[in-house]
């Protein structure tokens, strides 16, 4: 029973749609705005850096203050896991906006940071660099998770496995029309307006 309370919990929290709020206290409307997604990059694009930070600050507090509620309720390594993963599930598919959300990078990374932080801190390495050399803060993403598994198994736990191809899955299903941009050349860069 508590597992399902803090797994409802969790999605709850992760549905909380950071961007969407920052966008509309700026006159914004994210969803007719860039890209229409909600999370810190279209924000970014769309309201400028102060709101995109906060952004990205808040959509990773969503992830760290769920996975951390999973460790002080002693949860094992499978039941924190599928709290961490709720709370990405909620930002995806939030139950604020009809189940359509962003694209879990940020309360990804939030998750991480208390889940498995030296993966976190390998994944944010990985994101940045590639984005910076690439331009493409889409393709940092990608590039990144796509490595979780991998860095998963060597930096921490094997029990956290699945949740990493979870959530690397979850990362290449909402950026499929990043993928698509990105092989036709259409994808817009860091700093473009979209």
């Amino acid at each position: 029973m508590k597992l399902l309370l803090l797994v409802a919990a969790a999605f709850l929290l992760g549905s909380v749609p950071t961007g969407l709020i920052i966008a509309k206290l700026r006159g914004i409307d994210l969803r007719a705005s860039g890209s229409g997604n909600i999370g810190a990059t279209n924000v970014l694009r769309t309201a400028g850096k102060l709101p995109g930070l906060l952004t990205l600050a808040g959509d990773m507090l969503k992830g760290t203050a769920a996975a951390w509620l999973a460790v002080y309720c002693g949860l094992d390594i499978a039941g924190q896991g599928m709290v961490c993963l709720s709370a990405v599930l909620g930002h995806d598919f939030s139950c604020f906006l009809n189940f359509r959300g962003g694209k879990g990078v940020a309360t990804s990374l939030g998750v991480l940071s208390i889940y498995s932080p030296q993966t976190c801190l390998l994944t944010v390495i990985i994101w940045v660099i590639t984005a910076l050399v690439t331009r493409f803060s889409s393709l940092g993403a990608l590039v990144a998770f796509g490595l979780l598994p991998v860095s998963m198994y060597f930096l921490d736990s094997r029990d956290k496995l699945l949740f990493a191809f979870f959530v690397t899955m979850l990362i290449m299903i909402k950026h499929r029309d990043n993928i698509s941009r990105l092989l036709k050349g259409t994808e817009s860069k860091i700093g473009m307006t979209s």
